[in-house]
C-alpha cells in the first residue's frame, strides 16, 4: 500500500507540475512576444549530449553561462560561477587545493585523494579527477554547461550528482589577440593575454597566459606569518588545429598550471573550555563575538603549492553516416599543502602536512550517427588509470606535552622539570604512572605513506528513437567496472597515544588497593580472596579511561594490505537513461526522463584510516591489533542515485525559460565529516531531494537583459544511521541534511547602451540568495545564509580598447563556507568565513 501511494503521489506531482509549466510557459510567451523590434534572442548550443544541440532541444537540466557573461561579471575561476547557477555550490577549504562541487545539494571529493568527486568536471572533454586540477583561472572561454543530476550514462563514474563541463575556445585562421590587465583592492593584479591564427590553410595554434595576484585579506596577529588567503597563481596553455580535410580534424592541447599561496583562514565560530589552556601556553584565543574579524594567530607560514599540467588530443573523422571520435589525455598533478592544525599561534601542533602526486590517463572513443535519421546512436568506450601516491603527516609542537598535561590533570600547577613551560599541570607521565619524558620526547611526528592504483573502463551507448517528427525516446546504457588497490603504511612517534589507559590506570588502583604488583598471579590470587576485585576497579576507573581517551588522538596506525585486508576493490555498475521528449510546437518543448548515476568506492587515504568493526576477531585472531586499536572505515562503498525529472524549455524572439521538477535520490552518499581529531568517511545510507528548478531570461529589446535562476528544494536523510551528529554517532533519518539551502536564487541585470558611434557599454548587476541552512550535520547551531550582491560598469571602443569597473560582494554580506570542532579543543568550533568585498578595474585590449 504504501509503494503504491508513493507511486500516486510522485505522478500526481508530475502531472501537477507539468500542467503549470505548460501554463508559465504559455504566459511567458505572451510577454517575450510582446515587441515590435527585430532583435531575437540569441540560440544557444550544447554538448551535453555529446553532440551538439541547441538548448532547447537538449532534455536535459543544463545551464549554460557564456564567455560574455563571464567576462561582464568578472569570473575568474569556476567558483565564481555560483553567482549565476544557483544549483551550483563552490567552496574551499584548509588549502587551496581543497575545492569542493555540489549540484543539488550532492557533492564530495574535497580533502582527502582517495575520494573522488560526486560531480564530474571535464574541461574540453578531459575528465579532471581531483579538486586541485579543476580551480585554476579560466582560460579563453566559450562556455560553462552545468549539467544537473546524474549523467552516468554518458559520462561514466562519478557523476553521480552532474557535471560541469568546461568548453574552451578553438584556435582561429583569423590573426586575433588580446590582453587585459586588472587592479583591485587587497592589491590584486592580474594580467591575461591570448594570440590566435592560421599557419596555414589548414593549421592554426592559439597561446595563452594568465597571472593573478593578491594580498592576503586575513590579517596576521603575530607578525610571524604574512597575511594569508591571498591569490598567487599562474598558467598558460597552447592550442594546435589541424584539418587536413573536410571530414578530418585534430586538437592538441597542452596546459601548466602552477598556485602558490597561503591559504586558508580559520575564525573562532565558539570558543570552548580548551581557551584558558591554549592562552596558558602563549596561544591566541580569537573573539567569537565577532567570527568576521578576518584575523589569524597562526605562527606556522601555511604552504600551498599546486603543480598541474597534461596533454590531450583530440581527434574527429567523418565517415558516411557517422563520425569517430577519440580524446586521449595525461595529466598530472603535484600539491605540497602545510599547515598549524590547532589555528591558535600556540606551538602545539605545529605542522600537518599532506604532498601528493597524482598521475592521470584517460581515453575515450565514441561512434555518433550524423544526418538526419529516423534513428540516432551513439556508442563508445572509455578507458581510466590513475596512479596516486601520498604522503602527510603531524609535527607536534613543543607545547603538546604541557597542553596534554593541563587537560588530563584540569589545570593543576606543577613542576615540569626541563620542559620549555614549566608549571603547568602535572606531567602527564606522572598522572599515568610512567617514566618522565616516555610519552613525548621533544617534537613528536606521525608520518603516513598511501598508494592507490585505479583501473576503470566504461561501455556506453544511447539511441534515439523519433516516433514522429515531434516525439523523440531516448534509451542509454553504460557498463562501468573499477578496480582499485590501495597501501598504506605509517610511522607513528606518538607514544603516549600508545600507552594502554586501562592497563595502566588498572594498575595504579590495584597496587593502591592491594599493595601488589598488578601481575597474573597477583590479580588471580586477590580475586580467590576477595572475588570483584577486580571488575570494582574496572568499573571506577572506567570513567578515567574515557575520559583521557579523546586526547590520544593518534592511536597506531594499522598497515594494510595485511592477511586479513586486502587493500583491493572491485566495483561494477549498469546505469541507464530513460526518456522522452515533445516539441509540443516550434517554440515549447517537453520532457520527461529517468536516469541513474554511479560512483565507484571511495578510500580513506588519510591516517584517520582504520579497519572494519567487522574484521575485529579476524584481525585479533592473526595477532595484527595493536594497543588502542580502533576501528570505523577503510573505504565507503560505492554510491547510486536515480533522478525522476519532468522538464519544459520554452524559447520566444524575446526570452527564454526552462523549467525542471525532480525527484533525486542518492543511495550510500559518501559522508566525509571531520570530527575534531580526524574525518569519519562512510555511507549515509539514503539520501532524497525533491525540488524545482526555473531558469528564465528577457530581453525585451537590445539594451536590455533580465535573467532569473532559482533552485526550491526539499532536502531529507531518509536513513543514515550511525551519522556524526553533535552529539557524537547518532541517527539522521528523517531530518534535513546540512548544507543544503532549500531556496537558492540569482536575479542578473544587464543594461547595454551607446556613447556616440564609438563607443558601447554595459551596467551589470547580479544579487544570488540562498535561505539559511546548518552548515555541517556535527555541529547545531552554525548557520549559513546568503545575499551577496556583484556589480560591473564596462566601456568598449571601436580600436578594441575596454574598460571594466566591477565589485563583487559590494555590500559585504558575512556567511561561513564551513563548520569543524576544533582540533584537540573541547567545545571550540572553528569555521571558514567567506570573502570580503572586492572590486577592481580591468583595462583590456583586443584586436
Amino acid at each position: 500500500m504504501s509503494t503504491f501511494k508513493g507511486r500516486h503521489k510522485r505522478a500526481h506531482l508530475m502531472t501537477s507540475a507539468a500542467a503549470a509549466a505548460v501554463m508559465v510557459g504559455t504566459s511567458f510567451s505572451a510577454v517575450a512576444q510582446d515587441s515590435d523590434s527585430d532583435f531575437t534572442l540569441e540560440e544557444i548550443l550544447v554538448t551535453a549530449q555529446k553532440r551538439p544541440q541547441t538548448l532547447q532541444e537538449t532534455p536535459i537540466a543544463v545551464s549554460v553561462t557564456d564567455a560574455a557573461t563571464m567576462e561582464n561579471a568578472h569570473m575568474l575561476d569556476i567558483s565564481d560561477l555560483q553567482s549565476v547557477v544557483p544549483s551550483l555550490r563552490v567552496w574551499t577549504l584548509q588549502t587551496s587545493t581543497n575545492t569542493n562541487f555540489a549540484i543539488r545539494g550532492f557533492g564530495n571529493g574535497a580533502n582527502n585523494a582517495g575520494i573522488e568527486p560526486s560531480v564530474g568536471v571535464f574541461i574540453d572533454g578531459v575528465y579532471r579527477s581531483r579538486s586541485a586540477a579543476q580551480i585554476g583561472d579560466l582560460p579563453r572561454m566559450e562556455r560553462v554547461e552545468v549539467l544537473r543530476g546524474p549523467q552516468s550514462t554518458l559520462f561514466g563514474k562519478n557523476a553521480s550528482a552532474g557535471v560541469i563541463s568546461v568548453v574552451t575556445a578553438a584556435p582561429s585562421y583569423d590573426t586575433e589577440g588580446g590582453v587585459e590587465a586588472s587592479y583591485g583592492n587587497y592589491n590584486s593584479r592580474q594580467i591575461k593575454g591570448y594570440i590566435t591564427g592560421g599557419l596555414s590553410e589548414t593549421f592554426a595554434v592559439s597561446l595563452s597566459a594568465g597571472v593573478n595576484k593578491r594580498d592576503g585579506y586575513i590579517e596576521s596577529l603575530t607578525g610571524e606569518t604574512e597575511d594569508i588567503n591571498d591569490r598567487n597563481r599562474w598558467q598558460v596553455r597552447g592550442q594546435a588545429l589541424w584539418e587536413p580535410s573536410e571530414d578530418v580534424s585534430f586538437r592538441l592541447i597542452a596546459d601548466y598550471n602552477k598556485i602558490d599561496e597561503l591559504c586558508c583562514g580559520v575564525t573562532n565560530i565558539l570558543n570552548g573550555p580548551t581557551a584558558a589552556a591554549i592562552q596558558a601556553l602563549g596561544g591566541i584565543v580569537l573573539d567569537d563575538s565577532d567570527p568576521f574579524h578576518y584575523t589569524t594567530p597562526i605562527n606556522e607560514t601555511p604552504v600551498n603549492e599546486v603543480k598541474d599540467y597534461g596533454i590531450s588530443l583530440q581527434a574527429d573523422v567523418d565517415f558516411e553516416g557517422f563520425s569517430l571520435t577519440s580524446i586521449s589525455a595525461f595529466r598530472s598533478n603535484d600539491s605540497l599543502n602545510d599547515t598549524e592544525p590547532d589555528y591558535t599561534g600556540a606551538p602545539i601542533l605545529d605542522s600537518a602536512f599532506n604532498e601528493a602526486n597524482i598521475d592521470t590517463y584517460t581515453q575515450e572513443i565514441r561512434l555518433t550517427s550524423t544526418g538526419v535519421n529516423k534513428v540516432d546512436w551513439m556508442v563508445g568506450a572509455y578507458f581510466f588509470k590513475e596512479d596516486i601516491t601520498q604522503v602527510q603527516g603531524l609535527d607536534y609542537g613543543v607545547a603538546a606535552r604541557p597542553y596534554i598535561s593541563l587537560l588530563a590533570s584540569g589545570g593543576t600547577s606543577a613542576t615540569l622539570f626541563d620542559d620549555p613551560f614549566p608549571g603547568f599541570g602535572v606531567p602527564i607521565e606522572t598522572i599515568l604512572g610512567i617514566p618522565y619524558g616516555s610519552a613525548f620526547s621533544g617534537d613528536t611526528q606521525t608520518r603516513e605513506t598511501f598508494t592507490q592504483d585505479n583501473d576503470a573502463y566504461s561501455f556506453f551507448g544511447s539511441v534515439d528513437f523519433h516516433v514522429t517528427d515531434r516525439l523523440t525516446v531516448t534509451g542509454g546504457l553504460n557498463y562501468t567496472k573499477d578496480k582499485k588497490t590501495v597501501t598504506g603504511s605509517t610511522v607513528n612517534g606518538d607514544t603516549f597515544s600508545s600507552v594502554n589507559l586501562q592497563n595502566q590506570f588498572f594498575g595504579a588502583a590495584f597496587f593502591g588497593q592491594t599493595g601488589l604488583a598488578p601481575t597474573p598471579d597477583n590479580i588471580a590470587l586477590i580475586e580467590t580472596v576477595a572475588p570483584g576485585t577486580s571488575a570494582a576497579i574496572n568499573a571506577a576507573i572506567s570513567p578515567i579511561v574515557t575520559g583521557f581517551g579523546p586526547l590520544q588522538f593518534q592511536p597506531q596506525f594499522l598497515a594494510y594490505p595485511n592477511s586479513v585486508e586486502n587493500g583491493k576493490t572491485n566495483d561494477e555498475k549498469l546505469t541507464w537513461t530513460a526518456r522522452a521528449s515533445y516539441e509540443v510546437n516550434d517554440n515549447l518543448n517537453m520532457y520527461f526522463s529517468v536516469a541513474t548515476g554511479f560512483k565507484s568506492t571511495s578510500w580513506n587515504l588519510s591516517r584517520d584510516s582504520r579497519p572494519f568493526a567487522v574484521d575485529q576477531a579476524a584481525l585479533a585472531s592473526a595477532g595484527l591489533t595493536q594497543v588502542n586499536q580502533t576501528y570505523g572505515t577503510r573505504y565507503a562503498d560505492p554510491e547510486n542515485s536515480i533522478v525522476y525529472e519532468l522538464g519544459l524549455k520554452a524559447r520566444y524572439s524575446k526570452g527564454a525559460i526552462n523549467i525542471a521538477i525532480f525527484d533525486q535520490t542518492i543511495k550510500d552518499f559518501q559522508s566525509n565529516i571531520f570530527q575534531g581529531t580526524g574525518f569519519v568517511l562512510g555511507n549515509a545510507g539514503k539520501q532524497k531531494t525533491k525540488g524545482i528548478e526555473v531558469d528564465a531570461t528577457w530581453v525585451p529589446s537590445e539594451q536590455f537583459e533580465l535573467r532569473f535562476a532559482g533552485t526550491f528544494m526539499d532536502p531529507e536523510y531518509v536513513s543514515f544511521e550511525g551519522a556524526l551528529g553533535p552529539n557524537g554517532i547518532t541517527d539522521l533519518s528523517g531530518e534535513t541534511p546540512a548544507g543544503i539551502h532549500k531556496t537558492s536564487m540569482t536575479v542578473a541585470g544587464t543594461y547595454f547602451f551607446d556613447i556616440g558611434e564609438n563607443v558601447s557599454g554595459f551596467l551589470r548587476g547580479d544579487w544570488q540568495y540562498e535561505s539559511k541552512t546548518q552548515v555541517v550535520d556535527n555541529i547545531a547551531g552554525v548557520d549559513r545564509s546568503v545575499s551577496m550582491f556583484n556589480a560591473a560598469l564596462g566601456f568598449e571602443w571601436e580600436n578594441g580598447l575596454s574598460v571594466n569597473v566591477w565589485g563583487r560582494n559590494l555590500f559585504n554580506d558575512e556567511f561561513f563556507l564551513s563548520a569543524f570542532p576544533g582540533v584537540i579543543q573541547s567545545g571550540t568550533v572553528n569555521g571558514y568565513a567567506n570573502s570580503p568585498r572586492m572590486y577592481g578595474v580591468t583595462v583590456g585590449y583586443k584586436f
